[in-house]
């Protein structure tokens, strides 16, 4: 598989420079947006942030900020981003969860080239389903991501969804130490475990921030780990919650429960009944508060519970006639310092095969090879202790089944597999073109647990 930088450079790159203006600013080379486009410019920059009171981290974000401006589109609309490179070393822009055309996924050698300092390059693509999304590089993932290079991309539905309110709340630790400097982002013998978890936990970039909600009212909290590696036990003990979306795509509104255990890369959305003017809910990740949601005074009349959100228009795959393949995700049991041999460590693969990042080629043996528009059971095995949220690129999946679980079948791109869980899931593979499919706990990707799947 080869390219030239002109073959892959495509949308409007032939039309000239663009102003370095302030990014996420709405506006294509001087047009407005309109009904049917939603038009960014989004630049990646180096960023002073202020993570640990008193000290600077210099971290990396988008349009001036970290998490990412926040991108936003509806359903059967075109989104547009000019995408311009300040940093001082290649990247990318991948769309988690959004299904697009091959040429728009952000995956370097294999969609695209990466995008080099100085270059820009356009992204254009429909959003063909309404929900909770985001974006991050996918070019020296633990370094980028962890620096700060993550964003949410939010598809509004097609009509009104019946919320009044919403909140848009982004989940990262970060990799600091009590002066604000940035550790390791990736520890060898982490990777090889349950990953490297970072020291600083945030909501939007706030450590333990008091997120203000209007009493009386419902609000759609949308919900998104951008993390590198951790798992949230999500909770708001205390509150009247109910759950609407799971990963971008619409349940059956329920319960939140005890807890939900919110992988790296996926997203809930959630319907908070705000109680009283006065009162202060936590929300937490197992004991530990992540943030304070206190209810301020409202002048609105009492909010009610929406109705269900309505479903993305995703092919439903047919049981009685899909093909079941089966994958292995599994521990090299391999710890050799790879890295005084000159190359880079693998400690996991899939099916016996680890993926080595610093290979171009990897993307030319793809693991599985699907027919267009055919019918896919996927047998998902985790053969470890350790958690993979199970990440596939350019389609949706349907979660049917676990050994470990109960599973109310749904939607969705990344899938939790918990430790010795096997789950069945199922697709219909109707987006032509090599696809990335991976766990999403970076360090797990970057040591082997990556593969490409194939369809034509």
């Amino acid at each position: 598989m080869s390219f030239t930088r002109r073959q892959i450079l495509g949308g409007l790159a032939g039309l000239g420079a663009v102003g370095l203006g302030v990014g996420g600013a709405r506006y294509w080379l001087g047009r407005t947006l309109d009904a049917r486009t939603h038009d960014y410019e989004l630049i990646a920059a180096p960023l002073d942030l202020e993570l640990v009171s008193g000290h600077t981290t210099p971290a990396w974000g988008y349009g001036g900020q970290a998490p990412g401006v926040e991108l936003r589109s509806r359903q059967g609309d075109w989104l547009r981003v000019r995408f311009i490179n300040k940093l001082d070393e290649p990247t990318t822009i991948h769309w988690h969860g959004i299904r697009l055309p091959l040429e728009m996924d952000g995956v370097p050698y294999v969609s695209q080239l990466p995008v080099l300092p100085g270059e820009y390059f356009d992204y254009r693509f429909k959003t063909e389903d309404a929900g909770s999304f985001w974006y991050h590089p996918h070019v020296s993932s633990a370094h980028q991501l962890g620096r700060g290079l993550v964003g949410p991309l939010i598809v509004e539905e097609r009509e009104p969804s019946g919320f009044r309110h919403e909140r848009v709340l982004n989940l990262k630790t970060w990799h600091v130490d009590q002066q604000g400097a940035f550790t390791a982002f990736s520890v060898p013998r982490e990777a090889a475990r349950e990953g490297t978890r970072g020291r600083l936990s945030s909501v939007n970039g706030v450590s333990l921030p008091t997120l203000e909600l209007p009493a009386g009212q419902v609000v759609r909290l949308r919900i998104l780990n951008l993390d590198n590696t951790v798992t949230y036990r999500l909770n708001l003990p205390g509150a009247d919650v109910r759950v609407y979306a799971l990963d971008g795509h619409p349940v059956e509104p329920r319960p939140l429960g005890k807890e939900y255990w919110l992988g790296p890369g996926m997203r809930i959305e959630l319907a908070l009944k705000v109680p009283a003017a006065g009162q202060e809910l936590p929300l937490r990740n197992g004991p530990l508060r992540l943030a304070t949601l206190k209810s301020v005074p409202s002048n609105e009349a009492p909010g009610e519970w929406p109705a269900a959100l309505p479903v993305n228009p995703v092919a439903e795959p047919d049981l009685d006639k899909a093909q079941v393949l089966r994958f292995n995700f599994e521990w090299a049991a391999t710890l050799v310092d790879s890295n005084a041999q000159g190359r880079r460590s693998h400690y996991w693969q899939i099916n016996g095969k680890a993926w080595d990042i610093d290979d171009k080629t990897c993307a030319d043996r793809p693991i599985a090879k699907l027919q267009k528009d055919g019918h896919y059971i996927f047998e998902l095995r985790n053969m470890a202790q350790y958690l993979h949220p199970i990440h596939l690129h350019g389609m949706a999946f349907k979660v049917l089944s676990s050994d470990r679980r109960d599973i109310v079948p749904y939607f969705t791109d990344t899938y939790l597999l918990g430790k010795n869980e096997t789950a069945r899931i199922a697709l219909v593979a109707d987006n032509p073109g090599i696809w990335m499919f991976h766990c999403h706990v970076i360090d797990h990707m970057e040591t082997g647990l990556m593969a490409a799947i194939e369809v034509a």
